[in-house]
């Protein structure tokens, strides 16, 4: 079985977690606690460096880092997940659904990013209430779907991310304030730990199934009946 060894940084920023030794791992994951605030107007016109501090981590620790993050272009927020690879910016992902009209704004589309550790899908905060989000991944051949999440409630979110392990036939990981957790795709919860930073070897999973079903309609009459 080939594994995947994600280390989850639920807090402290991430300068701190790089002047530190840590422990050897694939994927290094943060919350949004890591970067905070993060402006594309002064990240391009040189004045702050943190997606380059990202970057840099990377290079340093030879791995993927994923790290969460508040967006802003000119005046729209967002919540967003920017990953590096020994660095390089692969890209950023950012939460697609907005609820009630909410502070932070949707972005478009979800991304999967292929890395020397895997396909990784990325989940935005709440995009984990939406199961079509994780289904999308699956379908599109992610490995392990991260979920960068803020604040998590009692127990709805590991309730959502068993579920969606066990729905969808990949394993979901949820890296949040405090607090990292993992599933499997029998749905069963493998890992959670309220340590900062703490080490998990996922291992990766497939399996494939032959699902039939019934529908009505869908008639197969030649076209000149029609």
């Amino acid at each position: 079985m080939i594994c995947m060894r994600i280390c989850f940084v639920t807090k402290g920023t991430l300068h701190e977690f790089s002047e530190r030794e840590n422990p050897p791992s694939d994927v290094v994951c943060f919350s949004f606690h890591a970067l905070g605030n993060v402006s594309y107007e002064r990240e391009l016109s040189g004045e702050t460096n943190l997606f380059e501090d990202v970057a840099i981590l990377s290079k340093e620790q030879k791995n993927v880092v994923v790290c969460g993050c508040y967006t802003d272009a000119r005046g729209v927020k967002r919540k967003s997940v920017v990953v590096a690879e020994r660095g390089h910016i692969l890209g950023v992902s950012d939460m697609v659904n907005r609820i009630d009209g909410a502070e932070f704004r949707c972005g478009a589309g979800v991304k999967i990013f292929q890395t020397s550790a895997g396909k990784i899908g990325i989940v935005v905060a709440e995009d984990l209430y939406f199961p079509q989000v994780i289904q999308t991944l699956s379908v599109c051949g992610a490995e392990v779907v991260l979920c960068v999440f803020g604040e998590l409630t009692d127990g709805l979110e590991q309730t959502l991310m068993r579920a969606h392990s066990f729905l969808y036939g990949v394993p979901v990981c949820v890296c949040a304030f405090g607090y990292a957790e993992a599933a499997d795709i029998g749905g069963k919860l493998r890992f959670s730990s309220p340590q900062s930073p703490c080490v998990y070897d996922l291992e990766r999973e497939q399996e494939y199934h032959l699902v039939e079903t019934r529908l009505r309609g869908f008639s197969r009459r030649q076209k000149n009946t029609f």
